[in-house]
């Protein structure tokens, strides 16, 4: 009789690749982002970036922080010494002013906010054109937008840079 010889394996071998195993690895992702990612974002840990849109610190952004639990949500702190670029988007975009006061001129209307004011840019198929100004330059305002991604990519918002901010234009970059 010949002799069998038998291998034994305790892990499985790695299931082939397809739509199903890619699936069920991005929720596991998730899942396991949802239970460690971070709960506290410090302004500490994350950098100021001078933009066309003016200085900008992004706190939730899944291209930039692949690690943190609520991937669906753009968050930012505007930094507005003088006035930001001008800027076209479908809006559904949510501004909470932290500290200052200013104004917006959105589709050529000025709209006159201060800290404490929550201003909400209207969701419009062709878009909201929209720039932000500080009324008092020996002390910069902040406000933090919030945008809800899914909605966003749903109106297939798009942003057209139509003006860039002073600091921008400034620094040659």
């Amino acid at each position: 009789m010949a002799e069998i010889e038998r291998t034994r394996t305790r892990e499985r071998e790695p299931l082939a690749e397809n739509y199903y195993e890619r699936f069920m690895r991005s929720r596991q992702a998730f899942v396991d982002r949802q239970r460690g990612g971070p709960v506290v974002i410090k302004a500490a840990d994350r950098e100021m970036h001078l933009t066309r849109q003016g200085r900008i610190i992004y706190f939730l952004d899944k291209l930039t922080f692949p690690d943190t639990p609520l991937q669906d949500w753009l968050v930012f702190i505007h930094d507005l010494k003088t006035q930001s670029g001008k800027h076209r988007h479908q809006g559904g975009l949510v501004i909470y002013v932290i500290d200052g006061k200013g104004y917006s001129i959105v589709d050529e209307e000025r709209v006159d906010w201060k800290e404490g004011d929550l201003l909400l840019l209207p969701i419009k198929p062709e878009g909201v054109e929209h720039q932000h100004f500080n009324l008092d330059p020996s002390r910069p305002c902040q406000w933090i937008a919030f945008v809800y991604m899914p909605i966003y990519d749903y109106l297939a918002g798009e942003i057209s840079q139509t003006e860039v901010a002073p600091e921008f234009a400034k620094s040659g970059k």
